[in-house]
């Protein structure tokens, strides 16, 4: 057996395992459309793993390396094998930096996999820069306390890609955030990675 052979059987093995998984989300991060899986797709067509690495703490940056130049090698091979990297990469980002949070992996849900209303919500408020798809979901007080947190992290959201502490500074923002509105009010680790967004 080649090595590339023995490479890519792994690879089918741990993709085939962490995706036979219950179809429902049980978090934001968990789905394709998430945060962490688009910055993860984005590194994977740039080539800048600055995209995926500020989603996971600082410990855990050898791992995700080794894993990143793993599949770039195996995926310049065929397109079956670019797709079987690619959804490892991937599955093992969102591992990761599930690890981090001290929360459980439950395999990355598809494209289009329902997620908490209040979660899209909190998307669209910083997609748009305002508060407005949350108005009518959280009471006045919630929607003040929101704005504090909401404000840091669109003060942090035009950091540089090259600057990791930039960036993971901007993810903590966001993640605490997203946690106040869900209804969390504490904070996991320093890194403040919530586990629902």
């Amino acid at each position: 057996m080649t090595t590339i052979a023995y490479i890519l059987g792994i690879l089918l093995t741990v993709t085939l395992g962490l995706t036979l998984t219950p179809a429902k989300a049980s978090a934001h991060c968990n789905t394709m459309d998430g945060p962490t899986a688009k910055d993860g797709v984005t590194t994977l067509e740039t080539g800048n793993i600055n995209y995926a690495a500020k989603w996971i703490m600082e410990e855990y940056e050898d791992e995700l390396s080794e894993i990143f130049n793993l599949s770039q090698k195996v995926r310049a091979l065929s397109p079956d094998a670019k797709e079987l990297a690619d959804r490892f990469f991937l599955e093992s980002l969102v591992r990761i930096h599930r690890a981090g949070e001290g929360a459980p992996y439950e395999g990355l849900k598809p494209k289009g996999t329902p997620i908490d209303e209040k979660v899209a919500a909190a998307d669209k408020s910083i997609e748009i820069g305002n508060l407005s798809p949350l108005k009518n979901m959280v009471t006045h007080e919630e929607l003040h306390a929101l704005e504090e947190k909401f404000q840091k992290a669109m003060a942090l959201k035009n950091y540089d890609m090259n600057d990791l502490d930039a960036a993971r500074a901007y993810v903590q923002a966001y993640v605490s955030f997203f946690k106040l509105a869900e209804g969390e009010e504490h904070d996991h680790g320093e890194h403040g990675h919530g586990h629902a967004h």
